[in-house]
């Protein structure tokens, strides 16, 4: 299986480069991946200590950073190594609080696992969630490098428990410790044997309750609402416009609309604007004198959504209505605002969790959207009651950071 799996990455070794130059993003990871030995290189001497995290996009990120940077806080003298797969991480990431050094991860050969930590020399490596390359984290077990896997969620039908994983599951004895996010997946784990698991919850948590603590006030969203409600759409995809938009476009004036799509790719952009109309106003050609007379705030631009929610009567969560995964709900979860999502949900357990306790409603076509949210907006009590039922599920969850910090003493104690 192991031979398989290497001849097909040599195989994509070969070829990704040729199909990046028919695609941007493809492109972009193989331009970036030429780059990444030279600047370890240049960046890292023999006396250096180093800790290498590694997320396979953003959404990994977001999740590891409360661990990364209690670990940045207690290891000041370490150099740290950001890495990524996507490049949604590591394109957008690039300035981050955590570490300069940022690179993309080569392809997981033999031969780019070796050379990298070679280089690297890690003392600590962390990885998010499902960054489980073979190459790396055999050649991590060779070299008897501490290693860990936080915010692990696994499933009875992954491929590493299935019965043909045997040489999978053997992977997962490379982790020095695993941190899962719920009871399932430890279970998972002991039934191969492996015993050096923790249930920490979800670590993303501990990242959108940090939020509570920053400034979320935004002065144009302030001008554009001009007193009035909003309902937050937030990583929409065009699956989600095709429920939400008929919706937007009945409604009158007494409620407002602010949408930050997931692809801000100005195709597309447009294409929303002209669905729309003059009621319609863009984050990057919007005139502040003007901008409280318009119903609709396309915001065309990265890094703003999880303050847009504080503005939230309702929220809709994009990704469910099609298969591309439902985005992260807990950024409108920790406002106290009641949540809407689309119909493909059951990979998520905290969409499940919100959904049971009545803080979050899912939704299969526009008329389900439309009844979800007058219900929500017609009554100002049930939609308090609402949001105040996500709180309480963020602050019970909260805390997956200070076990895992707890258990990386002992770790390194041994």
């Amino acid at each position: 299986m192991i031979g398989i799996y290497n001849f097909i990455i040599e195989v994509a070794n070969f070829f990704v480069p040729i199909f990046g130059v028919f695609n941007k993003k493809l492109k972009q990871g193989v331009e970036g991946r030429k780059k990444t030995f030279s600047l370890l290189e240049q960046n890292i001497t023999s006396k250096d200590t180093v800790f290498w995290f590694h997320c396979a996009s953003l959404g990994e990120y977001e999740q590891g950073l409360p661990v990364f940077q209690r670990i940045k806080n207690t290891n000041p003298e370490a150099k740290i190594v950001l890495s990524f797969f996507s490049p949604s991480g590591y394109e957008i990431r690039q300035q981050n609080p955590i570490t300069p050094l940022v690179v993309y991860l080569p392809l997981d050969t033999k031969k780019n696992a070796r050379l990298f930590l070679k280089i690297t020399r890690p003392k600590l490596v962390v990885f998010v969630k499902y960054e489980l390359w073979p190459n790396y984290l055999k050649a991590l077990k060779k070299e008897s490098t501490k290693a860990i896997l936080i915010s692990a969620l696994f499933r009875k039908n992954h491929y590493f428990f299935n019965r043909f994983g045997t040489v999978w599951h053997s992977l997962l004895f490379s982790f020095d410790h695993i941190f899962t996010q719920n009871e399932a997946s430890k279970i998972l784990l002991n039934s191969i044997g492996y015993r050096d698991v923790t249930v920490s919850k979800d670590t993303r948590f501990d990242r959108v309750s940090n939020q509570l603590k920053q400034n979320n006030s935004l002065a144009f969203i302030e001008t554009f609402l001009n007193g009035k409600q909003a309902l937050v759409a937030g990583s929409t995809w065009p699956e989600d416009d095709q429920i939400i938009l008929p919706y937007i476009k009945q409604m009158g004036s007494d409620l407002k609309f602010i949408i930050a799509p997931h692809s801000i790719d100005p195709h597309y952009i447009g294409k929303l604007k002209q669905q729309l109309g003059e009621d319609a106003v863009l984050f990057s050609h919007y005139d502040e004198d003007s901008l409280s007379k318009k119903r609709i705030f396309i915001v065309d631009t990265i890094g703003v959504l999880t303050k847009l929610y504080s503005y939230a009567s309702v929220a809709y969560v994009g990704g469910g209505m099609g298969t591309g995964g439902l985005h992260n709900t807990l950024e409108a979860a920790v406002f106290g605002v009641p949540i809407i999502i689309g119909k493909n949900y059951n990979k998520f357990p905290e969409a499940k969790a919100m959904i049971q306790m009545g803080g979050m409603t899912s939704v299969s076509n526009k008329q389900d959207f439309k009844s979800s949210v007058d219900a929500l907006m017609s009554n100002p009590k049930y939609r308090e009651e609402c949001g105040a039922k996500n709180t309480s599920y963020i602050k019970a969850n909260k805390g997956a950071t200070d076990k895992i910090m707890k258990q990386l003493e002992l770790l390194f104690d041994d």
